[in-house]
């Protein structure tokens, strides 16, 4: 018998059962992730993934307080200090184009870009670290009474108090326990690889938003950027099938050489975006965080770090729950983290699809108008610094681990 057990070893569920296993004051729970796949550990040397993530400060905090950052943070990780966004209809450098600078509100950066795999492994090794265990195996069921939760898998049944759901958009545990989820396409499918660029980066996060998607710069350690192009379905096709040569001709086309010319340095990857929410985030000994709960369109990169602050907010209520000698999955509980995660979601969810409606695909005059926003917000100091606080991850209520 558990306290909890996770099922999803991706990033957000493993940076749930590293803060459960830690505790606070080392008054740690005992646990168990479930993960049929655990990934190896980056070799040393290895070229740089394409998969990357941004996080951001309230998530680097999290990551912290989950054991994980010192493993995180070196020579594969790129601080980014400024973001660039602007509209097909402006240039990139114009005064109608959007900059976040960490400058501006005292930060020394916006947050990082870290390689998926490296996030997903130092989270993995803190769970062990903090006492935790991890279960090489594939859910097949729940069996749900008042007092516990049985998880039934490939491996044998573990017990636990609480079960929490980290395993993503198609998500088991949200299906065994009787949870909905809310899903409808974007008609766009992400193209993610990293290419080499004419001119630095200059640590800087490059996002142009044209009629058929919007296509983003990712900053890495090597010199090197990552992309993310989330492309018109129609248009995805062929530039998946595109000579690389070709390809990097369109994109060139797409980004209006802010960087300069591009080359292809890795294999290109895709899929489909869809935007998904659960009505429902929790259900008796069961809670959902990540992209088992809610799936956001990544323009503006939030999806890890809204799981991350999921995981940080769980974690909050059922440490202190278990400290008052409550039952760590009490409905109750878990309830407060159903509405305090809920509103926060949300919110961001309908910033990122007002985004994508009116600055990458809108016409007329409340697209014109969401344009020519970009520049008001460049003008207005203290606004600016509003979202850039927004964008670090600053706003809101936060868990004390994200503080």
């Amino acid at each position: 018998m558990y306290d909890v057990a996770v099922v999803g070893g991706g990033p957000v569920g493993a940076c749930a059962a590293a803060l459960l296993a830690r505790g606070a004051g080392g008054r740690g729970l005992s646990v168990a992730l479930l993960e049929p796949q655990p990934p190896a550990p980056l070799p040393a040397g290895a070229p740089l993934e394409a998969r990357v993530v941004a996080i951001s400060r309230a998530s680097e905090r999290t990551l912290a307080s989950a054991g994980a950052w010192p493993e995180i943070l070196g020579p594969r990780v790129c601080a980014y200090e400024r973001m660039r966004i602007w509209h097909a209809s402006v240039a990139p450098t114009s005064a109608a184009a959007l900059l976040f600078d960490a400058a501006d509100v005292g930060e020394p950066n916006l947050g990082y870009i870290v390689e998926n795999r490296l996030l997903q492994t130092a989270l993995l090794a803190a769970l062990v670290q903090a006492g935790g265990h991890i279960e090489a195996v594939q859910l097949s069921g729940l069996r749900i009474s008042e007092d516990a939760v049985e998880a039934h898998t490939s491996g044998g049944i573990f017990s636990a108090r609480l079960i929490i759901g980290a395993d993503g958009a198609q998500s088991a545990v949200r299906a065994a326990a009787g949870l909905t989820a809310e899903s409808s396409g974007y008609a766009q499918t992400a193209i993610v690889a990293t290419v080499a660029t004419q001119r630095p980066h200059e640590m800087t996060a490059w996002q142009r938003f044209t009629k058929a998607g919007t296509v983003a710069f990712l900053p890495l350690a090597d010199g090197t950027s990552s992309i993310v192009w989330s492309a018109d379905d129609e248009l995805a096709p062929g530039l998946m099938a595109a000579s690389e040569a070709d390809f990097a001709l369109e994109l060139d086309r797409a980004s209006d050489l802010a960087l300069g010319a591009t080359r292809l340095v890795s294999a290109r990857q895709s899929f489909a975006l869809r935007r998904l929410s659960a009505p429902r985030y929790v259900a008796r000994r069961v809670a959902l965080i990540g992209d088992a709960a809610h799936v956001v369109h990544p323009l503006a990169g939030q999806g890890v770090n809204l799981g991350l602050l999921d995981a940080a907010a769980l974690a909050d209520l059922v440490l202190a729950a278990s400290a008052g000698g409550e039952d760590p999955g009490a409905f109750g509980v878990l309830r407060r983290y159903e509405r305090w995660r809920k509103s926060e979601v949300a919110l961001m969810s309908a910033a990122i699809d007002a985004f994508d409606r009116f600055l990458a695909h809108g016409s007329g005059p409340l697209a014109l108008l969401a344009q020519q926003g970009l520049s008001w917000v460049n003008r207005a100091p203290e606004l600016k610094r509003v979202f850039i606080r927004r964008a670090l991850g600053m706003s809101g209520e936060l868990p004390r681990a994200a503080r």
